[in-house]
């Protein structure tokens, strides 16, 4: 079972991770889920030595059990889990807990899931849970600093942000003494996110793009069905998918796109060479009337998770477009809490 033939991204601090991931979020918490350790053998078997979870997505053990039983030796994987939002206080306990889970030595990136906090006040027969607005404790800072002391545990290697916009970076970096490896969120042509790239890139923060197909359900504007992207596949004699994909490696960013079917698996981390027209045609996709959007099912609300949009730094309307055609720092799909 070798690695598949991908590039690697040099990390911050000298490690490195493969350009190409699977994503685990299966669309509900799983921690049994016999969908998950199918889909995280076959990745292995077809060359995938990146795999990206959460604690809140339930599958932590799971994961681990396919990676122990795969025969691929653990030095070779590269293993990226998620702090929980309810545990921004906790944090010692909450990694001792994913690493306990996966039980395979160490974890390689830990990143903080969201910028919010929750609280969780128990009482006899029920938990209310609320959420800390940014200027509360715990902070990012506060959350960030006690994630930084991870490192000294011998048990990580890297630290990083997940669904974190220009604002909130800024707002960690005027404190931080370790600069997060990454910062994960949603990219693809329509949210080609230009200027969170520059910004990330000019601080040595590598972008890895979740969602990097959009939204494949076919009742949602989908990417997959883009007439260029269509166009760019059959020239090219690959999928959609792999057009999509390659194009977010090419750009010089990372991508974790998620599938359980072992086919589907197996061509996407196939990465296809796309010329500079390619490339151009698929930058310009954003420019279209109403293209320049988040694909995510949220919108509507204005707040996530209980912070406003403003609050995360997106430069959004309630529906999830790109408000005045600006390039916004980032948008998410909300998982599990």
């Amino acid at each position: 079972m070798a690695a598949a033939n991908v590039p690697s991204f040099q990390l911050n601090n000298g490690t490195s991770m493969p350009s190409v991931g699977l994503g685990c979020w299966m669309g509900t918490p799983s921690e049994g889920g016999e969908d998950v350790y199918c889909m995280v053998q076959a990745a292995l078997k077809h060359g995938y030595r990146h795999i990206d979870t959460a604690f809140a997505y339930g599958n932590e053990k799971i994961i681990g059990k396919a990676i122990r039983e795969s025969g691929v030796p653990r030095e070779e994987i590269f293993v990226t889990t998620k702090l929980s939002q309810s545990y921004h206080e906790d944090v010692l306990n909450a990694f001792n807990e994913s690493l306990k889970n996966f039980d395979i030595g160490y974890i390689d990136l830990y990143l903080m899931h969201w910028p919010q906090a929750f609280k969780r006040v128990k009482d006899i027969n029920t938990v209310t849970v609320t959420v800390v607005q940014p200027e509360e404790h715990p902070t990012i800072i506060d959350t960030w600093l006690d994630m930084e002391k991870l490192l000294e545990t011998g048990k990580l290697k890297s630290i990083g942000v997940s669904n974190f916009s220009i604002k909130t970076l800024e707002q960690l970096l005027a404190k931080a003494t370790v600069t997060p490896v990454t910062n994960q969120v949603e990219l693809h042509p329509c949210l080609p996110q230009n200027d969170l790239k520059e910004y990330c890139e000019g601080k040595g923060i590598l972008l890895t793009a979740y969602s990097p197909i959009g939204n494949p359900d076919p009742e949602h504007m989908t990417l997959l069905q883009e007439p260029v992207v269509v166009e760019i596949a059959e020239k090219t004699k690959s999928s959609t998918g792999q057009v999509l994909i390659s194009w977010a490696v090419q750009r010089g960013t990372a991508v974790i796109p998620k599938s359980a079917k072992e086919a589907r698996i197996q061509q996407n981390i196939a990465l296809v060479t796309l010329s500079e027209a390619d490339m151009k045609a698929l930058n310009e996709i954003h420019l279209k009337p109403g293209m320049h959007r988040s694909l995510a099912r949220f919108h509507g609300r204005g707040k996530v998770f209980g912070w406003t949009y403003e609050q995360l730094g997106w430069s959004l309307d309630n529906d999830g477009a790109v408000i005045n055609n600006e390039e916004q720092p980032n948008v998410v799909l909300p998982t599990a809490l």
